[in-house]
């Protein structure tokens, strides 16, 4: 079975926390502040294997936690960054950011926080990756799925001349962290299309080395098969090639829309290059005598167009299966009026799983329609580190990833930086009591202790060159009101030297 979607949940690593320590040697009086930064979260990496074919060690693990930064120590040694986790996903994933599950977060989820608490940092829990996207296509193509928290500054970083033996430090900011939908889309090269029971199967399995169910009762396939084509034996004119055919479950009227999990099985279509319509030259046979193959052959491409427009635009061949149930005469009778009803550009021919009628003729057709210049350009630049992100966090696509058909190519670079924060907002609570929002006011709160009276000290100097302290003033703040930051309340006393 082809695992296609899986949904799991990544922490980026969260910095350690500054070391507070002073030097303490024989002879050495007043040796001062020696307390070391500690080290930077570890990322959240995605990479691209095409040694990979579905999703399904996603299914039997679903949270995934990158290593922490080390903690500052005194005599000015540094925390060790925390170790990379690097996650592999096959080519055609597409990675979508989402929001919490509505049943809420499991007890496994309530322990990710490695510092006691996620509210710290400014966003909440799990929202920081909520409506990024990502989408890999080519081996080797990576993307930070989440980045991991700042380390915290040692007290030797807050010696000045009139504060020569601080005893505070910075903490380390936790590591973004989120839910992720992951959903692939295969990258096959030609794509077999049409109702259930058409014969798909039978003639994958007819041209390819693949497997699938084949019965002599009626069934439709719930999950797509892969196989590969290999060159026929002379082909000399493409020789060495190979197309990735795949099987999609049968579609019904309605898929466009969702009906028959159209939608699942519609997104493997997106990303081949040519289709493959298989028809049932004879449904009145299988399907009763109101079926009618002209009705199945136009309910398929509008539900193709209906999914997406670009699907309408690619290139067609028209298979007409099970030909061994007409006498010869009567299946060429009706190839040549599929011919004259599409015209030139479509291909029609016959095939017979049963007896490989069409199959090799098949094979070339399908050899000769698809570029030889997809492997190359699947490749892309020989050695490059590769990456694909979209969304609105940023964005870096390198050469040589294949686009969908119809789609614009792409530049070698593109790269979209978030804009600036919008500062921070100061409201009145109740008397007395004003709170202060701000991503980046959330974050500063968050690397210091307020039960430390020097952090403390040394915060509100921050505030007031910001410019907080001045509009708390405007909103009527007098010292000893309670400021709430990020849901943490306590005194500021601007009167008092900083």
């Amino acid at each position: 079975m082809l695992h296609d979607r899986a949904r799991i949940y990544i922490q980026a690593g969260a910095g350690g926390n500054g070391c507070t320590s002073f030097r303490r040697e024989a002879h050495v009086p007043r040796g001062g502040p020696d307390g070391g930064d500690g080290g930077r979260g570890g990322d959240v990496l995605l990479v691209c294997d095409e040694s990979l074919r579905d999703l399904q060690s996603f299914k039997r693990r679903s949270h995934y936690r990158a290593g922490r930064g080390g903690h500052g120590a005194g005599a000015l040694r540094h925390g060790a960054d925390g170790q990379t986790l690097t996650i592999r996903v096959p080519p055609g994933t597409q990675i979508v950011g989402i929001a919490a599950p509505a049943s809420g977060a499991d007890d496994e989820d309530a322990d990710l926080d490695e510092h006691g608490g996620s509210g710290r940092g400014g966003a909440a829990r799990g929202e920081e990756l909520l409506g990024r996207s990502w989408e890999l296509l080519a081996d080797g193509q990576t993307a930070t799925l989440a980045r991991g928290g700042s380390g915290g500054h040692g007290n030797k970083r807050f010696a000045t001349p009139t504060r020569q033996a601080p005893r505070f430090a910075e903490r380390g900011l936790p590591g973004e962290e989120g839910w992720l939908e992951l959903r692939l889309k295969l990258l096959a090269d030609v794509g077999l299309v049409g109702l259930p029971n058409a014969g798909k199967s039978s003639l994958l399995a007819r041209l390819t080395r693949a497997a699938p169910k084949v019965a002599d009762y009626p069934f439709t396939t719930l999950s797509p098969v892969l196989g590969v084509l290999d060159t026929p034996f002379g082909a000399h004119e493409a020789a060495d090639r190979q197309l990735v055919v795949a099987d999609i479950p049968g579609l019904i009227e309605g898929a466009s829309a969702g009906a028959g999990l159209g939608h699942d099985f519609l997104a493997h279509v997106e990303r081949t290059r040519l289709l493959v319509h298989v028809l049932d030259i004879a449904p009145e046979l299988s399907q009763g005598e109101g079926a009618d193959p002209v009705l199945n052959h136009a309910t398929i491409e509008r539900e193709l167009a209906a999914h997406d427009e670009r699907l309408a635009r690619l290139p067609r061949v028209l298979v007409l299966s099970k030909a061994d149930l007409l006498p010869a005469e009567q299946a060429h009778a009706v190839v040549a009026q599929w011919r004259e009803r599409l015209g030139e550009r479509v291909p029609v021919i016959a095939t017979s799983s049963a007896t490989g009628e069409g199959i090799a003729e098949l094979a070339s057709e399908l050899l000769r329609r698809v570029e030889p210049a997809r492997a190359e350009r699947h490749a892309g630049p020989a050695g490059a580190s590769q990456a694909a992100v979209g969304g609105a966090h940023g964005a870096e696509l390198a050469a040589g990833a294949p686009s969908a058909p119809g789609e614009p190519q792409l530049a070698e670079h593109m790269v979209f930086r978030p804009g600036a924060g919008a500062g921070f907002q100061v409201e009145q609570l109740a008397p007395g009591v004003y709170a202060v929002r701000g991503k980046g006011i959330e974050r500063l709160l968050a690397r210091f202790d307020v039960d430390n009276d020097e952090a403390m000290a040394y915060l509100e100097g921050r505030l007031r060159r910001i410019g907080v302290i001045a509009a708390l003033q405007e909103q009527g703040f007098q010292p000893g009101d309670e400021i709430e930051i990020a849901g943490v309340t306590f005194e500021l006393d601007p009167s008092a030297p900083a």
